[in-house]
């Protein structure tokens, strides 16, 4: 049996994973992980991706560089031009990130599930009632980016951002195990709220990106701050940001969870599924009617 065997049987273990990734000093780990990624050394950066894929499926290949000054350049890396193609039709919004589909569907109300058995509040998550209710009875979509990924996130339409709000939070992991087991985890979690519409007809989009534990910072390109557990600036920053579908708005130094929201006019495409593989530009959501 393998060391890659072996850790993946002793993760597998839903009891010891939780404990291993929830239970130790998650904000001094994510500071470190922040610290730590930053060291511009080569050699080590060789050293760290070679335990990096004795715990993940990391494949480099699509990389555009072949090498690595810091673990920071690994997680943050660009791809070959043409590995994403976007999906072009104008009445489907896109995948913004490569990921694997977690809990989604029709909003409830103004209540959507995290895991089976665990709702939450959309106001809870965004900090504002009355955003919530502009995706009362909307539609929903989990995205899950693992540590192995392509942790850069893009425009899933052409679209304006019109304001950004830093929600300050705890570090947990965003994994499957831990979803089931601690209730409302999304709305405990540091994260960002991003409010866009669509540039054709001004409909509303939501995208939360929702940090976890190890990453150390949320980058928004259009932003001139990194968004990390030392910001101090403010909490809502208004803005006016125009991208085009599949356009490059930020990435994640690590790996965690991006929840996108649309109104009731939207509903997911019929190929998205709980535990479906995407990549970034694929069809997430259609245009009803």
């Amino acid at each position: 049996m393998t060391i890659r065997n072996t850790i993946a049987r002793l993760v597998a273990n839903e009891d010891l994973n939780f404990l291993l990734t929830n239970r130790l000093p998650r904000h001094a780990a994510t500071r470190f992980m922040g610290w730590y990624s930053r060291i511009e050394s080569p050699l080590l950066t060789r050293v760290s991706i070679a335990i990096w894929q004795l715990f993940t499926d990391l494949d480099l290949n699509e990389a555009k560089a072949t090498r690595f000054r810091s673990l920071h350049a690994c997680f943050t890396r660009e791809l070959k031009p043409g590995l994403r193609p976007v999906d072009p039709d104008p009445t489907v919004i896109c995948s913004p990130s490569d990921a694997i589909v977690g809990a989604c569907g029709p909003v409830q109300g103004t209540e959507v599930i995290q895991a089976k058995g665990f709702p939450y509040r959309i106001a809870d998550l965004l900090g504002s009632e009355e955003l919530a209710e502009r995706y009362r009875d909307g539609s929903y979509v989990t995205l899950r980016l693992t540590s192995a990924m392509y942790h850069r996130f893009h425009s899933p339409d052409d679209c304006v951002v019109d304001r950004v709000t830093y929600i300050s939070g705890d570090t947990w992991n965003v994994n499957p195990v831990a979803l089931k087991r601690v209730e409302r985890l999304f709305c405990k979690n540091e994260r960002a709220v991003i409010e866009a519409r669509l540039a054709h007809d001004d409909t509303p989009l939501l995208l939360v990106p929702v940090a976890a534990i190890l990453v150390a910072s949320i980058r928004l390109h259009w932003l001139d701050v990194l968004l990390h557990l030392r910001y101090r600036g403010p909490n809502h920053i208004p803005c006016h940001a125009a991208f085009r579908r599949g356009e490059e708005m930020g990435w994640f130094e690590h790996g965690s969870t991006i929840i996108v929201f649309v109104p009731k006019c939207y509903s997911l495409c019929p190929e998205i599924a709980e535990g479906r593989g995407l990549k970034m530009g694929a069809r997430l959501l259609q245009r009803q009617g």
